[in-house]
């Protein structure tokens, strides 16, 4: 077998590594918290006090 040969069952298998790693996540993540805080705006509301914190921070100095 030649180097390309090697290099392509490297990719396949690293491929597969990544499918299960991400597969894994996911039913991890999945069963740890519930649907609705998975679908909630939690993470909007807090970028948003962020920024308000941000532009506010900016005027005080």
């Amino acid at each position: 077998m030649d180097l390309w040969n090697w290099l392509e069952y490297g990719a396949w298998g690293l491929s597969a590594l990544l499918g299960l790693h991400m597969a894994f996540d996911w039913l991890k993540t999945d069963s740890t918290y519930s649907e609705e805080v998975l679908t909630s705006s939690r993470e909007g509301e807090i970028e948003a006090l962020a920024e308000q914190h941000k532009a506010g921070g900016a005027h005080h100095g």
